[in-house]
Order: structure tokens, then C-alpha cells, then sequence
């Protein structure tokens, strides 16, 4: 069993005709004998729409109760149980009521053409969910109801209905669509002129374009070569070159004369990298090709004839648009051009423009030769020892009288070629061996000053010292060369461990990659752009460099994509071919480098919610357990006040409401930490720091505890500190809560101050049991109480709140033993910045 076809009828607006034409494709299908059903058709009371429903089979609808309503939906299971051929399905884009098989329409659809039915159904414009934002622009109206694109894509058949606006508008008003309550509304607000224009020009472009699809599919299929000209597509021919910018505007001239002409800017790269293109130029002519409404192209290709020829044929155009070349008139030696090279092979199929320019003849130099790898000052001193050497050595030799003999002369011009090849590579080389033998025949080989060869045996010397030159030129050119190449691949592969360490070894920061990737191509700046979407704007995710960054990778001197939506961009020069291979690795990394990072905070934020959780299920136990303890006690003592048939005594009276007045501390005590430690959890805590004493903040925190249970030991010369006295108090006031509740009774806490260097220290020292060393940190977590003692009446919280606090203030606090057993808490805090010791000023001499 195959799957079924997909028709849709789509439609500008509402009223243009789909459904009245979806059941009159209906009744042929049923003249012819197909079995054809009316799955759901919504006639909307429109008498022509329903009159056509009679002679068809109607499948019952699903009554589904929602909200205290009954509505009826497309009975799904009904449909696939008649099995017909051929199911009729209004308004694809509808969203069920709630309760139904499926939440949207279209996947009714989907399992019906699985089951392998035909299905003819019914769509607006404004329903496709690409184009919501576009509609709401037009209309003012965001469709809540719409249908994925790859749905309507993919339909085996789309039949625009068209109707113009003023006949849409007339049917409107003679009631044909809606009530007469509601005409005047509609065609006031949606039914205007100019959306009604908007949105059938925006359905037909789309049927338009699924149309190209469907035309590019068929000619894919069939092997279609030749050119159909069904539609206006000019392919505009760039170099980079200034006379760009000229063609661009001329083939969009040519694009509006023809109904949905289309332009098309493509610049032919050799595989070698853009090394003879402008990327500056190249930017400024992508965004002009842009503004006008094409498109612009990178093509790779060594033979810029026939790659352009082969994009224009690939993508169905019917016109090419060239510049005149930029050659001068002797350059042509060379060969007739591109420009005369495709209008030759274009074929009868394809028009060829060349247009003139500013540029035309003016001459566009010839290419560089490509010394970079041996450096100017080395290429200019193997040509001064391939040509001005030989001239030397010839003066040397004539000046001496008899000569070391033609075979020594022949091994010391050879030495000069060797010479010339090792300095300037193979042209130098091959000069020197021109000029030497040039020089050896008129100088050297008898008779002299001749170019003629008397013995036989000279010529032979010659051409041999000839070949061996020129072989030993090759050589030792290629030899450099070799050098030069591995000496490059060794940077490179240098380069590459470098990057692939940091890989392994999982570095994160992209600041330091871009920084290195400046440092290696010597650049002004260096910047990793992204985007959400290709059509939203670039954003800069990092940047390094002095210069500013730029906007967009068209700016760039360098442009290296990573994807659609990320690329490297780096201002400074233009890179090699070369080059740009190890750059690619680097935007890729870059790219791994940027997702770690955001995988990383991400990774923390998962902590935090986890740590969230944590404390919440820790929170509820609380809530469950410590505050239902006071809770219970209050309530106790309440009801038993309370109650009418016991006579309490001014004792027994007096003694509840001490407990209930001590459940209450309790509680408020509980409730304070929970308030601090959420506003930890949520980083709210915010010191109002100023100067102040510490022996002005520790008594006031030791309300909380029996007066004789706490000794102090603080002294007043201690330097001022910086902090926020409420945190501080606060945090001094748990730490010594907590100290107390674990020290034996008749033993008590000491709380002692000193000055340390740069920081105060505030020591609460306790004789209790203390605590092993790996669970000194431990008890600073929330929610944690050493070993669960039973005689804790909080939840935890005091020490982690009081860490909180403190380190929020610049200070820490630490847990250490204390001699002879006991624990020790250690609060250290900086000293105020601005407070310097006052030493009294004595007198120079001392009187009695």
C-alpha cells in the first residue's frame, strides 16, 4: 500500500473560491467513478458552497464536548475505516478542540495519507508559518492557525485560486463570504485594497517559487541540459574589479523589463584562494546585488569560462551580463579573453551582454609573480649572480693571460648557475646558464670572438655544460622549493599541535584563541561573528585586536565561514591561499571553542538548578520536621490556655507562655535563616559596608544567648573594619548560637579579637565534641548538621548563612581545633582601607 496524493488548493484570501473549486474537482472525480468523500468541508452558511455539497457522500463528524460547548471535528477513525479513495478536507491549517485524535488538521491529514488515501484539501497564504511575520506586517493580524511549510512543499499538487481584489471586494459585499453584520467590518480592516494586493502578490510568488522547484526537480530527473527560458535569469559576471558595481545595475535594468526576472552575481575563485580579487570591492558589490533583490555566488573553478558557462546552465538563466575586458590591446597575445571565450561557447540558448565601462582598456596589469616565499632582496640577488656574475667572471678570466683552460672555465660559470639557482630559484638560474654559454662560446672556445665552433669537441663541452646547467638549475630550484614547502608545513603542522593541544587540553577561552590566530597572520584585529538566522543581523561573539572589529564578514579584509550562521572576520591583509588552511582550522576551533563556552554556563546554570532543587527538597523536609517542632509546642501551650476545664496556676499559666514564647524565637530564628539563605541562593545580598569597631558589632550579636555563657576579649585598639555591621552581627550571632548549643553546660564560649597583618580575626572558640577534619567544610553546606545531633533545633542553616555573609563582606571563615578539644570558628575580615594607626606625638624633650 502506496502513500496517498496531497492536493491543495491555495488561496490569497478568505472567500477567492477553494472550497467551491475543491468540490467541483469533487464531482468530476465522481463522474468519472472515483469513490470520493467529504471527510470535512465548511460551507460557512454560503448557499453556492453548500448546494455543491448535495450528490456527495458525507462522512459523520465527531461531536467532542469542550467547556460546557459541544463542537464537531473530523472524524478520523471514520475515514480510515470507509477507506475511499479519495477524502475532501477543508482548512488544513485548523486547530482541533482539545480531546480530539490529533491537535492540528494537517496531522489528520498526514494519517490519512499514510493509510494511503487521496486527500484534496484547503489553504490561505497567510497560514503558512514562514510567512506569519510577513502577514502580520501587511494585515496587522498574527494567525494563531497555521500549517508548517514542508506540508504545503511537499503536496503532490498546489492549484492557486486567484481573484483580483476589487471582484474579492464585490463578492464581500454582496454577502457571498460574510453576514451582512459583519461586511462593512471586513471590508474596512482586512478586506482592504492594499492587503487583498499584498497577499495575492505574496501567493503568487510562492506558487511561483514551488513551481521553480518543481521545474529544476523535472529537469534533474530527465538529465535536462539546455536551457529553458521560462523565466528571466541573468547571471552577472564579477572579477572584483571596479566595473562590478556597473553590470550589477545594468542586469537589474535588464531584470524589471521582464516579469520576474531574477539576477544572479557570481565571482568565479580559483582554487588557489581570492588572492586577485578586492574582498573590500567584492563586499561592496555582494551588498549591492543584495539591495537590488539578487543574489550573489562564490564558484570555485580553474577554467573561469567554462565555470561561469557551467552556473549559468545549472541554474536555468537565460542571459549572462559581462564587463569589456579591462585588457590592453597587446595583452590579448595571451588569449581572446573571457568575455570573447563565453560568448563563443554560450550557444544559441544563452544571450551574452557585454557591457562597457569606465575600466574597458584601460589595462588590469599583469599577475604578480609569487616571490613571497623567497623574499625580494634573496629573488633580486640570484639575478644580479645569474646575469651580472657571468659578465665578472668573463672579465676576470680575459684579464688573465692563457686562462685555467676551457674545462675550469666551464666548472667556475657553472658554480655562478648553482649560485644564482640557490639565491633566486629557477629563472636566475637558467639565465646564468643562457649567458654563460653565450659568454664560453665567444670568449673562451676557439676561435674567439666568433660565434662559430672550430673543434667539434667544443660544441660538445657546450651543449653539455648547457644541459648540466640547466638540470642543476632545476634541482637546486626544486630542492629550494622543497625546502621552502616543508619548512612551511612544518610551521604549519607546529601551528596545528599547538591548536590541537589547547584541544585536548579543553582551554575554553576564546579571547586568547582569537588573539593567537592575530598573532599568527600578523592581523589588526580578529573577530567571531554569529547570527541567530540569515536574516538576522551579525553579532560579535568575540573580538581581539586594536582596531575595531567589524560589523558583518563582508567588511572584512579575510572572511572565513564556519557555518550559515558563524564566520571569522579579520582586518589587516589579504591572506594566501596558503593560508587560509590552517585559518580554517582556527575557525573551527574557534566555533568548539564558543560552544564549550556556552556549555560551560550552561553546565553552571544546571548546577545552580540543581543545587536549587537541593535545597528546596531540603526546605520542605525542614518545613516538614524543625518548623512543625515550635508549631506543635505553640499550639500545645495555646490549647491548653485555652481550655475551660482546667484551672491553670499563675506558675503552670506563666511556664506555657514561656514555652510559647520560646517555640516563637524558635521560629523566627528558623524563618531569618531561610530568608538569608535564599537570598544568598539568588545573589540579592548586597553590603552597605562602612568603617566600623568590631567591639561595636560582637556585643550586640550575642542577644541571642544566655549572658553567662559567652566571655569577650576583644580589645579597643583594634583596627577599624570595612564591612556591613547587619550581615556581620548577623553571621557573628550564628556562629556563637551555634558554639554555645554544642559547649557543655557551666563551660563558656570565648570570643576573642586580634590584628593580623592585613586582616582582623574574630575567634569564637567552644569546648564541645568537635568535629573530624573532613567534615570542617562539610558543616558550612546548607541543611547539614554534623552527625544529625538530636540536640540541634534549627535545619542547618546557621553556619551556612554565615559563611554567606561573611564572604560577601571580603572576609572567610574557617574551622579549626581547638587545644585540648573543642572547635574553633575563625572569622577573618580586611581591614579598612583608609584607617591608619595613630601613634601619639611625643615632645622633643620631656619636662617634669
Amino acid at each position: 500500500m502506496g502513500r496517498g496524493k496531497l492536493r491543495i488548493y491555495l488561496g490569497a484570501a478568505p472567500g477567492v473560491g477553494k472550497t467551491y473549486a475543491m468540490l467541483s474537482e469533487a464531482h468530476r472525480r465522481v463522474e468519472r467513478g472515483t469513490d470520493c468523500v467529504v471527510a470535512f468541508v465548511e460551507h460557512h452558511n454560503r448557499p453556492r458552497t453548500e448546494v455543491m455539497l448535495h450528490g456527495l457522500e458525507q462522512i459523520p463528524r465527531r461531536e467532542i464536548e469542550y467547556r460546557g460547548s459541544v463542537f464537531t471535528e473530523m472524524d478520523v477513525d471514520a475515514v480510515l475505516a470507509r477507506r475511499p479513495a479519495v477524502a475532501l478536507v477543508d482548512e488544513l491549517p485548523h486547530t482541533n478542540i482539545p480531546g480530539s485524535r490529533n491537535a492540528k488538521r494537517w496531522q489528520d491529514v498526514e494519517e490519512l495519507l499514510a493509510a494511503g488515501i487521496d486527500v484534496i484539501s484547503t489553504a490561505n497564504i497567510q497560514h503558512l508559518e514562514s510567512l506569519g511575520d510577513v502577514v502580520e506586517s501587511i494585515t496587522g493580524v498574527r494567525q494563531k492557525e497555521t500549517v508548517p511549510d514542508e506540508v504545503v512543499r511537499h503536496a503532490d499538487q498546489i492549484e492557486l485560486v486567484d481573484m483580483s481584489p476589487q471582484a474579492l471586494r464585490r463578492r464581500m459585499a454582496h454577502g457571498n463570504i460574510y453576514k451582512p453584520d459583519k461586511i462593512d467590518a471586513a471590508l474596512s480592516n482586512y478586506f482592504r485594497p492594499g492587503n487583498l494586493t499584498a497577499l495575492r502578490e505574496l501567493a503568487l510568488l510562492w506558487v511561483a517559487d514551488r513551481v521553480d522547484e518543481y521545474l529544476n526537480q523535472y529537469r534533474s530527473d530527465h538529465e535536462v541540459s539546455a536551457i529553458w527560458g521560462s523565466r528571466e535569469r541573468i547571471v552577472v559576471g564579477l572579477t572584483g574589479g571596479p566595473e562590478g558595481r556597473t553590470l550589477i545595475r545594468r542586469a537589474a535594468r535588464l531584470a524589471e523589463k521582464g516579469a520576474g526576472g531574477e539576477v544572479l552575481a557570481v565571482y568565479i575563485a580559483r582554487s588557489d584562494g581570492l588572492t586577485s580579487a578586492s574582498p573590500k570591492e567584492l563586499a561592496v558589490q555582494r551588498t549591492l546585488v543584495e539591495d537590488l533583490g539578487g543574489t550573489f555566488h562564490h564558484v570555485i573553478g580553474d577554467d573561469i569560462p567554462s565555470a561561469l558557462l557551467e552556473f549559468a546552465r545549472g541554474v536555468n538563466a537565460t542571459q549572462i551580463v559581462l564587463g569589456v575586458s579591462r585588457r590592453r590591446s597587446w595583452q590579448y597575445v595571451f588569449g581572446p579573453g573571457v568575455s570573447a571565450t563565453v560568448a563563443r561557447e554560450s550557444g544559441p540558448d544563452l544571450d551574452v551582454h557585454l557591457v562597457t565601462h569606465d575600466a574597458a582598456g584601460r589595462g588590469r596589469g599583469l599577475p604578480k609573480p609569487r616571490r613571497g616565499r623567497l623574499g625580494g632582496p634573496r629573488v633580486m640577488a640570484g639575478w644580479l649572480v645569474g646575469v651580472v656574475g657571468p659578465l665578472l667572471l668573463t672579465l676576470a678570466l680575459t684579464s688573465i693571460g692563457g686562462g685555467p683552460g676551457l674545462a675550469n672555465e666551464m666548472l667556475l660559470f657553472l658554480g655562478l648557475t648553482v649560485g644564482a639557482a640557490l639565491l633566486g630559484g629557477m629563472w636566475p638560474a637558467l639565465a646564468s646558464a643562457t649567458a654563460g654559454s653565450l659568454l664560453l662560446n665567444w670568449y673562451f672556445t676557439p676561435p674567439v670572438h666568433t660565434w662559430t665552433i672550430a673543434d667539434p669537441e667544443n660544441i660538445v663541452a657546450i651543449v653539455v655544460f648547457f644541459t648540466v646547467a640547466v638540470s642543476v638549475a632545476s634541482v637546486v630550484g626544486l630542492a629550494s622549493r622543497r625546502t621552502q614547502q616543508a619548512a612551511r608545513l612544518r610551521a604549519e603542522s607546529e601551528t596545528l599541535s599547538l591548536l590541537a593541544g589547547s584541544v585536548l587540553r579543553g582551554d575554553t577561552s576564546l579571547e586568547s584563541l582569537l588573539e593567537r590566530v592575530r598573532e599568527t597572520f600578523s592581523m589588526e584585529s580578529v573577530a567571531l561573528l554569529e547570527r541567530t538566522s540569515e536574516v538576522d543581523p551579525w553579532t560579535c561573539a568575540g573580538s581581539v585586536g586594536p582596531a575595531r572589529p567589524v560589523a558583518r564578514p563582508e567588511d572584512a579584509d579575510v572572511d572565513m565561514p564556519v557555518s550559515d550562521r558563524l564566520a571569522l572576520a579579520l582586518t589587516g591583509r589579504v591572506l594566501p591561499a596558503e593560508d587560509r588552511r590552517v585559518l580554517g582550522a582556527f575557525a573551527s576551533h574557534a566555533a568548539v571553542v564558543l560552544d564549550r563556552q556556552r556549555l560551560v554556563g550552561e553546565a553552571a546554570e544546571a548546577r545552580k538548578l540543581a543545587e536549587g532543587n537541593k535545597i528546596r527538597t531540603a526546605l520542605l523536609a525542614a518545613v516538614s520536621h524543625d518548623l512543625r517542632t515550635p508549631l506543635a509546642a505553640i499550639k500545645a501551650a495555646v490549647t491548653s490556655l485555652r481550655a475551660d476545664d482546667v484551672e491553670w496556676s499563675e506558675e503552670d499559666r506563666a511556664e506555657l507562655l514561656a514555652g510559647i514564647e520560646e517555640g516563637t524565637d524558635r521560629l523566627d530564628h528558623l524563618v531569618g535563616n531561610l530568608l538569608d539563605m535564599s537570598r544568598l541562593q539568588t545573589g540579592t545580598v548586597t553590603p552597605l559596608a562602612r568603617e566600623t569597631d568590631l567591639d561595636e558589632v560582637v556585643p550586640m550579636a550575642l542577644g541571642g544567648v544566655p549572658e553567662d555563657s559567652v566571655v569577650l576579649d576583644i580589645p579597643e585598639t583594634l583596627p577599624m573594619i570595612f564591612v556591613d555591621r547587619g550581615l556581620l552581627e548577623r553571621a557573628v550571632a550564628n556562629i556563637v548560637e551555634n558554639a554555645v548549643k554544642y559547649t557543655p553546660d557551666g563551660t563558656p564560649v570565648l570570643v576573642s579579637a586580634s590584628a593580623i597583618g592585613d586582616r582582623v580575626e574574630l575567634r569564637v572558640v567552644d569546648r564541645g565534641p568537635g568535629i573530624p577534619d573532613e567534615a570542617k567544610d562539610s558543616v558550612f553546606e546548607p541543611f547539614q548538621r554534623y552527625g544529625d545531633a538530636p540536640r540541634g533545633a534549627g535545619v542547618g542553616l546557621g553556619l551556612a548563612v554565615a559563611r554567606g555573609f561573611v564572604e560577601a563582606l571580603g572576609g572567610t571563615v574557617t574551622a579549626e581545633d581547638t587545644p585540648g578539644g573543642g572547635l574553633t570558628m575563625v572569622i577573618a575580615l580586611p581591614k579598612s582601607p583608609a584607617h591608619q594607626p595613630v601613634r601619639p606625638e611625643l615632645p622633643a624633650e620631656a619636662t617634669t
